[in-house]
């Protein structure tokens, strides 16, 4: 029986309203949102007056989300952005059964692991991924992927999920559960006769019928969609499931979530293919969709072992289905440029369906792969060149762009001509020219060529980017041509809301597609996006051979904006600034010399300085790591480690708060030689470099 409010302490009316609130909210949510009650109005009422009571008594211990200040549950105008302790990484793709005999191997070297090696093999579910975490057993937010690192707030929307707990018994003080999003077959089948029956436009896929359910601000509309979910991973934890992975999606069944039962234990890569095979025979009759098998190392200790690269772990792969295939005809060939001026062919296509997807437009890679030739002059297809009118196959596999796989020659209008490839920009009348060795065209316009300008805005706005929410391509397009508010260089992005500001005459809030709310929810955007990862902004730079993962490699090394800028303005071929951008793990010469041309060009320099002056770039924070002997210092490996493989000294070096180069240099700290040490040891030697053994290198790794 609960204290009567007059003989209550501070301390004890602070916590019961904290558990009020709680109560309270979850009622409101449940009544209000999802008309779906879950105690009387008597008991609500009752809650309510020892709320009010308590306040009343202690109103110094009132809440700033006190019940009494709420009326129901506000709906929601729009998702917030919760970021993930945990990152919520992609997977690595296998293809065929070489690639996952690979992938056993590349784990066995990277451990030095001559033992047996357990593997887990699940279904990869064709949904959307959410993560959940829970804090003392209840359910505080939910959120999608997002970019890996922030995703959108979908709290409300995740409580209408039947399959999802909003209280768990039993759990770790702090739990982020992981799983997929989905729609069962007979389910979208049933919602689909429902749309249709209402008027409304049938639903193209289960997957987009989730994702766009999931994602709804109008929560009433998800509640009416036979949402369903399991759960396979865990993010942030106050304390382990348990030592394997199975063990811990087995704990996760304990708790009451839903996991797939097709989920196996295989102790070998044929068994994984086994398992692969007998999954894939089901497949039709399982009743949702599927993409493939994600196989995972079982002992979590090893996981932790091999850690992660920089956008995938090592220890889990996805093995993806074999590819769809269908023959449609080939209406036209359209030729696009991109951000760095390539001349890229794309075919479109009559309408089919492949796998499940409706498909227009394919790729046909370059030139060559139209002629039926390699970049070697080796023939493809037998030689048969592609053609506007051929009746064509398209491959498609998984997630991968469709392409055009083969021709079918009895099918050739004889009138049918070769394609002839541009020889000058089809956007900007520049030569496109061919190096040699390169298998690209490429328009030589650079910034006069509008087509490069839009598609390099495009990868700057993009997800793995500054990702700017309401500036998506098709804005991107329109303020590109715009006269009255133009966009042709990312620092006008960030100049836009003055220069509307200082426009009184044709405000964009009076513009046709454009109104006061979608016009501020912008500006804030893309005040939002100014606080920018170093990491992100190096890869929105668009600066060609580097993708994300240089961006981190680089972000990672330099540490800061400062360092970085002044490390790429100073390199030049041989000096000590080369030979430190050269010896970042993963940077070879290519990118570090189109990083150098790119930052060299006046034109481009300029609009980066003009870039950088509209940010707040945020440095890359230094691993935490409590006594680490290694912390900032750079090391390099040489010779035959004999105790741990050179890839797991690296990334124990990394997760120690170390940097790991290539090549020996001025600013190398420390070098590990093993057995067979040689040009990298007479270097460090002549600079004066400290040199330790294996065994010294362990006893610095575990901090002895």
């Amino acid at each position: 029986m609960s204290k009567r409010v007059e003989d209550l302490t501070l301390a004890e009316a602070k916590a019961e309203l904290g558990g009020l609130a709680q109560q309270i909210g979850r009622a409101n949510r449940a009544y209000h949102q999802q008309d779906s009650p879950e105690i009387t109005d008597a008991d609500y009422d009752a809650l309510k007056r020892r709320n009010t009571a308590i306040e009343a008594r202690f109103p110094q211990a009132k809440r700033s989300d006190s019940p009494s200040d709420q009326v129901g549950a506000a709906p929601s105008e729009g998702f917030g952005k919760i970021a993930h302790q945990v990152p919520m990484l992609s997977l690595e793709n296998a293809f065929d059964p070489e690639d996952v005999i690979d992938f056993d191997r590349r784990i066995r070297s990277f451990l030095g692991h001559t033992e047996a090696l357990a593997f887990t093999a699940e279904p990869k579910i064709d949904g959307l991924s959410l993560s959940i975490r829970y804090e003392h057993g209840t359910l505080i937010y939910a959120a999608t992927r997002g970019d890996g690192d922030t995703g959108e707030d979908v709290t409300a929307n995740a409580g209408c999920i039947p399959d999802i707990p909003q209280t768990l018994l039993d759990a770790p003080e702090v739990l982020e559960v992981r799983g997929e999003v989905y729609m069962a077959h007979e389910d979208f089948r049933v919602l689909n006769d429902r749309l249709t029956a209402a008027g409304e436009k049938p639903l193209a896929n289960p997957r987009n019928a989730a994702a766009g359910a999931l994602r709804q601000l109008d929560v009433a509309v998800t509640r009416s969609r036979p949402l369903r979910f399991f759960a396979y991973a865990w993010g942030a934890l106050s304390q382990e499931l348990a030592p394997t992975q199975l063990g811990a999606i087995e704990r996760l069944r304990a708790l009451g979530f839903k996991t797939n039962p097709l989920t196996r234990l295989c102790q070998s890569p044929d068994g994984l293919l086994a398992h692969y095979a007998q999954i894939e025979s089901q497949r039709a009759v399982l009743g949702y969709d599927i993409d493939g098998v994600v196989y995972k190392v079982n002992e979590l200790a090893l996981q932790a072992r091999l850690g992660y690269r920089s956008t995938t772990p090592r220890w889990a792969i996805a093995h993806k289905f074999a590819a769809e295939l269908a023959w449609t005809r080939l209406e036209s060939i359209v030729v696009q440029v991109g951000r760095t001026g390539a001349l890229s062919p794309v075919a479109r296509l009559s309408p089919v369906t492949v796998g499940g997807v409706v498909v227009s437009n394919a790729t046909l890679h370059n030139e060559d792969y139209i002629a039926g030739r390699s970049r070697n002059g080796e023939l493809i297809r037998g030689g048969k060149d592609i053609r506007i009118g051929d009746w064509v196959q398209i491959y498609r596999a998984g997630d991968v762009i469709p392409k055009v796989a083969d021709v079918d020659l009895t099918k050739r209008d004889p009138a049918a001509q070769p394609f002839t490839f541009p020889q000058i920009c089809p956007d900007c009348g520049s030569p496109a020219e061919r190096q040699a060795g390169d298998s690209v065209r490429r328009c030589s316009g650079g910034l006069i060529c509008p087509a490069q300008g839009v598609e390099r805005l495009k990868h700057f706005v993009s997800r793995g980017a500054f990702d700017i929410e309401g500036l998506g391509a098709k804005q991107v397009e329109f303020f590109y041509a715009d006269e009255v508010l133009p966009i042709r260089t990312p620092a006008q992005i960030f100049t836009m809301h003055a220069r509307d500001a200082a426009n009184p005459l044709q405000k964009l809030k009076n513009r046709d597609g454009y109104g006061e709310a979608s016009v501020a929810k912008l500006f804030a955007a893309i005040e939002t996006a100014r606080q920018v990862r170093l990491d992100k902004l190096i890869f929105a730079l668009g600066i060609r051979h580097l993708g994300e993962t240089a961006g981190a490699v680089l972000a990672r090394h330099y540490m800061d904006w400062t360092a970085f800028e002044a490390g790429v303005l100073a390199a030049e071929s041989g000096n000590a600034a080369w030979a430190e951008l050269t010896s970042i793990e993963g940077m070879g010469n290519v990118m570090a010399q189109s990083l150098v041309a790119a930052f060299r060009n006046p034109a481009e320099y300029a609009a980066i300085a003009a870039l950088i002056g509209h940010l707040q770039i945020q440095p890359v924070k230094p691993r935490a790591v409590a006594s680490s002997a290694v912390a900032g210092l750079t090391l390099v490996f040489t010779g035959t480690l004999e105790k741990m493989s050179r890839a797991e000294a690296k990334a124990r070096a990394e997760m120690l708060g170390a940097k790991v180069a290539g090549s020996v240099s001025a600013k190398t700290d420390l070098l590990i030689a093993g057995p067979g040490a040689g040009s990298k040891a007479k270097e460090a030697e002549k600079l004066g470099i400290r040199i330790i053994d294996e065994d010294e290198w362990l006893r610095l790794a575990a901090g002895t």
